[in-house]
């Protein structure tokens, strides 16, 4: 299941609770007697202390065309193909599959403190088992065991069957693009799609919505004391907008911010914020570009305007009060709130129990204890999630 970094008000040994190196991948199908597909993998390096990331060449597939770039400023990666007993002597902390063959990728900085390292890896796969036809059709079939991938089909073919729930999209060239989001805390969406030629066959020229699936924000919330209504936020994402030297959140109605904090991933240094009204940021010509005067933002400010092909991972953090959302109902508390966002957590408070939910949702225990709920959105809308816990009795409590 993704998870989010801690948050400042966690305990530093249960940190792995909340990493998440938030993977995406795209895969190109190709001409269909090659096949060969094109991917591109999206992943972030989050462990202490290391220099190296290493990528798998999966079982069965023959790379070729490899690049790894650096995601944050677009710069190339030193790499080399090790074994995966090369791998086991370079980093004996980790474990490799000594006849396996890596990519074994050099860091632009080693993981310390609250840093990251965002990477794109590029390569080129052949795999006769995954990529083949079936008389006119292409079949496209492999086990997707991260949460976020898309397939896009040659040009001039169309759809005609997915075996897993997608978003289709059309790419910039006439090409179709499907998005699967897995909804589970583990396991593989086992995906496959049949298309076939279509010489005449057009995308639609309509404006096409975000892709879902490749969408990268995480949101965890951390239920407090339900008597006090507040929560602790803490939300990752990516900027991609050239010349932004500020971040914007807008507090939801209804709700009030308190103890917020902003985070460079991409350095591991703090950033400084304010609290303010819509009204005094305009005032301060800051470019606000949503929420109306009375609106309670935190502004986040960036070190200096983001460079045209870099981009900025930003962890924030704050404390909601908000009694519409989280309150007591006799011995229960509820939780109900709007998630707009594809992956969004909740933990309870240490000693409470989920006793009903109405969304679909993945329960599960973390180490010390709490009860984490995961709700994933596939939809470019939002999803209200209600649901009621109850407190353990003493000699229950774990």
């Amino acid at each position: 299941m993704p998870r989010l970094l801690l948050t400042l008000a966690t305990a530093l040994p249960l940190a792995a609770q909340f990493i998440s190196s938030d993977t995406y991948t795209r895969y190109e199908l190709l001409a269909p007697d090659t096949h060969k597909f094109r991917i591109i993998y999206e992943v972030t390096e989050t462990t202490p202390n290391a220099k190296f990331y290493y990528n798998i060449i999966r079982p069965g597939s023959e790379a070729s065309d490899e690049a790894v770039y650096d995601a944050a400023t677009g710069k190339p990666l030193k790499f080399e193909m090790v074994t995966g007993a090369q791998a086991q002597k370079d980093s004996p902390e980790q474990k490799f599959t000594p006849d396996a063959h890596y990519i074994k990728i050099q860091l632009s900085h080693p993981i310390l403190g609250d840093s990251e390292c965002r990477l794109r890896i590029e390569k080129t796969y052949m795999d006769a088992k995954s990529y083949f036809s079936e008389g006119a059709n292409i079949v496209f079939t492999r086990g997707l065991g991260i949460p976020r991938n898309s397939v896009v089909l040659p040009k001039g073919y169309e759809l005609v069957q997915t075996s897993m729930a997608a978003q289709v999209l059309a790419e910039p060239d006439g090409r179709l693009r499907l998005g699967f989001l897995n909804p589970g805390s583990g396991g593989q969406l086992e995906v496959k799609i049949t298309a076939r030629p279509s010489p005449g066959f057009k995308t639609s020229s309509a404006k096409m919505p975000t892709e879902r699936a490749h969408q990268d924000r995480e949101i965890l919330y951390e239920l407090l004391d339900p008597e006090t209504n507040a929560f602790r936020i803490t939300h990752d994402f990516t900027e991609t907008r050239p010349g932004r030297a500020h971040y914007f959140n807008v507090v939801r109605a209804g709700s009030h911010v308190s103890e917020p904090g902003s985070i460079d991933l991409d350095s591991g240094s703090p950033l400084k914020y304010e609290i303010m009204t819509g009204k005094q940021a305009k005032a301060r010509k800051i470019p606000l570009d949503e929420g109306n005067d009375d609106s309670e933002v935190v502004v986040t400010f960036f070190d200096k305007p983001l460079a045209p092909g870099n981009s900025m991972r930003l962890r924030l953090m704050e404390t909601y009060t908000d009694p519409k959302s989280y309150y007591m109902d006799g011995d229960e508390l509820v939780w109900t709130r709007t998630f707009g966002r594809p992956r969004n957590t909740v933990v309870l408070p240490k000693g409470w129990t989920i006793t009903a939910m109405d969304t679909p949702a993945i329960v599960t225990t973390l180490k010390d204890g709490r009860v984490s709920v995961y709700t994933v959105n596939p939809r470019n809308d939002e999803v209200r999630v209600f649901f009621r816990a109850r407190k353990r009795a003493a000699e229950d409590a774990r």
